[in-house]
């Protein structure tokens, strides 16, 4: 039996876990341990949206148990303190773990660079637990300046430092500078009261960035209503007040809250391991091109841990989420040779494909490309980007419910609209305005389906009508020439079709007057408005069947003729009358079904994706009046949640999604939502 020990379950040792899960998921000789001091995985990149207020807490963190459900990798809940390398054990305060190969993967904390009061007086910015309490610092602030009747007294306490201007700093600085306004709307405190400073020896914020983008960031930065202290050192930190060192000068300012996001190194467990390993600077270890340790080939160092230089580089890969993604693959894979012996061993060559600042919620830059071919985007680009590559990491980590959650957090409840999207995309309707909606959508459903079973659906064929009639009827408007060829039977044509497009329309459309407008005019039985062909995969047909200056919503009809579908219609279903019947049947049974489940409130989102379906084949094969185009938008309206609200999903859902979250096979892939 072969033990591989990931100690950390950050960026780089979830990661690392579920690809050698992947990777030995068929050997059972190999035994996969990840040991974290907490059970879940922080978003450490989005603490400062909680911080500031933007987002609820949970939304940073996922369940280590959820994201190896069904995988074999043993989580377990323990703070390691040391490491024997030369036994081959990793000791933590709740027991002690054999290795084989052990991944380094223990992250990073804040450096205080030794300056006198940094670590004991400043709210940091590198745990769950930091953002928690920086988050009610910040409330509470507010709440604490609001009943202060002195002025100078209120200003002091509403007096924010960041320290740093590297990518903690200015996003923290940025996201607060954002929440400020609405905060002085709550606790109604005036926003001249609120001093908001980011100071760094940096001579430009961001360094990392273009000089063009750097300048961009202080811009916004300032017309957001922060002091920018470039060039500029902390001296000392006190209860409250912080010391700035400029040149030779040194001046002491009154600060409440001062936010430490100057720089990190690596933690503890790995600074420790210099008596063993090979130790740089930042506390980072030494490791060679396939990401073992300089010292011992069977400790591997992925993420903020690992030092190392790639080749024709002068500098040390970065502390950043993307080098956690690529060393995490190819650490699994040389974890997996050394294991095997299949294959070769895999040198690290990162690629690295540039960096985003999300200054608040509703700006950004970035400056993105390949090596050697980047480009800085626009605000609204650069955003969009920075939500996309966070879906592609939550993909890797726990699929659709880690998706489904971010995409709920950062645009459907969003609050004060601090998206980038603005709050377009957020919840506002109450869910009970949408009940009368549904029911009728349902009655509506369950009337047609009702009246095809009075029409004799259910044992007579009745499609080639239902069809054929309808396309002769699109054929006349849309080809009067070939129409007139033949006028007696264009006119009955035209009334059986004419009919046949309301009654699948809508089983309360005004089919007899649409039929007596095409028997009086036997040829010129309507006009064209739009007949679009699209690389012959699909024909956009809009009609009228009177004329335009005259037409109602139930004469104009809508159809998406597409190819496939006609042959699947013609050859497939009309040669056969029990074929037929069967799809008859089918569609009643749905119809009513659907009708009952929108009224009950029971299944509605499959119930509205159903209708979605059904009037999707109905503009596929005989077209619909806009007169019925209503039950497409309302099928959208109510297709997630609007069973919740006097409906049947209030007491069904809850028990199902306890069910369907138990299947193994759910587990595994992560197809559900919390």
């Amino acid at each position: 039996m072969k033990n591989i020990v990931m100690i950390g379950a950050g960026y780089a040792g979830v990661l690392t876990a579920k690809k050698l899960a992947k990777r030995f998921k068929k050997n059972d000789e190999v035994n996969i341990t990840i040991i974290d001091k907490n059970p879940f995985h922080t978003m450490l990149t989005e603490l400062h949206e909680v911080a500031a207020g933007r987002v609820d807490e949970d939304s940073i963190k996922i369940s280590l148990k959820k994201v190896f459900a069904g995988r074999k990798v043993n989580v377990v809940l323990d703070t390691v303190e040391t490491v024997d390398y030369q036994n081959k054990k990793v000791i933590g305060k709740q027991n002690s773990y054999q290795y084989d190969y052990l991944v380094m993967a223990a992250g990073s904390k804040p450096t205080f660079y030794g300056i006198p009061g940094a670590a004991e007086h400043t709210y940091k910015l590198w745990s769950y637990d930091d953002a928690i309490l920086l988050k009610e610092r910040i409330v509470n602030q507010f709440r604490k300046a609001s009943k202060e009747a002195n002025e100078k007294v209120r200003k002091e306490i509403l007096t924010f430092y960041v320290v740093g201007s590297g990518f903690t700093g200015v996003e923290m600085v940025g996201e607060l500078a954002e929440y400020v306004p609405f905060l002085c709307e709550k606790y109604e405190v005036d926003r001249g009261d609120v001093t908001l400073v980011n100071v760094d020896g940096l001579s430009r914020p961001i360094p990392n960035l273009p000089e063009k983008l750097s300048a961009k960031v202080a811009k916004r930065l300032s017309k957001m209503g922060v002091t920018l202290k470039m060039s500029t050192f902390v001296a000392s930190v006190g209860e409250n007040y912080i010391e700035l060192k400029n040149g030779d000068q040194v001046d002491r300012y009154h600060a409440e809250t001062v936010v430490w996001g100057a720089g990190i190194e690596s933690t503890d467990i790995t600074a420790q391991s210099g008596n063993y390993l090979e130790i740089q600077r930042g506390g980072r270890v030494q490791v060679d091109e396939y990401l073992r340790s300089s010292k011992d080939e069977n400790v591997y160092v992925v993420g903020d841990n690992m030092f190392y230089v790639p080749q024709g580089q002068n500098n040390p890969v970065p502390q950043m989420v993307e080098n956690c993604e690529q060393s995490s693959e190819t650490a699994a894979h040389n974890i997996e040779y050394a294991i095997t012996g299949k294959g070769s061993l895999k040198e690290y060559k990162p690629a690295f494909h540039g960096v985003m600042v999300c200054i608040g919620g509703r700006y950004g830059v970035a400056h993105v490309g390949l090596p050697g071919h980047f480009f800085s985007l626009p605000s609204f680009l650069a955003m969009l980007a920075k939500h996309f590559i966070n879906v592609i990491y939550f993909i890797q980590v726990l699929g659709w419910n880690k998706v489904f959650s971010y995409i709920k957090h950062e645009f459907f409840t969003i609050r004060n609209c601090r998206s980038f999207l603005g709050g377009h995309f957020s919840n506002r309707t109450p869910s009970f305005l949408l009940v009368p909606l549904r029911v009728w959508l349902g009655a509506v459903w369950v009337f047609e389906g009702i009246m095809k079973i009075v029409e004799g659906w259910m044992n007579t064929p009745k499609l080639t009508g239902f069809f054929g009639g309808a396309r002769g009827w699109y054929d006349m408007i849309l080809y009067p020439a070939a129409a007139a060829a033949d006028a007696s039977s264009s006119a009955t044509v035209a009334a059986d079709a004419a009919a046949t497009v309301a009654t699948a329309a809508d089983a309360v459309s005004a089919a007899t007057g649409a039929a007596a407008t095409a028997t009086a005019a036997p040829v010129a039985v309507g006009q064209a408005l739009l007949n679009l062909d699209i690389l012959g995969l699909v024909r956009i047909i809009f009609v009228t069947g009177a004329d335009l200056a005259s037409s109602t919503l139930s004469d104009l009809a809508f159809k998406l003729d597409i190819p496939v579908m006609n042959w699947f219609v013609d050859k497939i279903i009309l040669p056969n009358d029990s074929i037929q019947i069967m799809m008859q049947i089918f569609i009643v049974v749905a119809e009513i079904l659907i009708g009952l489940a929108l009224m009950g409130g029971l299944f509605t989102a499959p119930a509205a994706a159903m209708s979605l379906i059904l009037q999707f084949m109905f503009v596929c094969t005989t077209g619909l009046y806009l007169g019925t185009f209503w039950m497409i938008f309302a099928g959208i309206a109510v297709l997630i949640g609007a069973g919740r609200t006097l409906g049947l999903d209030y007491y069904a859902m809850p028990q199902l999604k306890k069910l369907w979250k138990r299947i193994p096979f759910i587990k595994k892939w992560y197809l559900y939502h919390d």
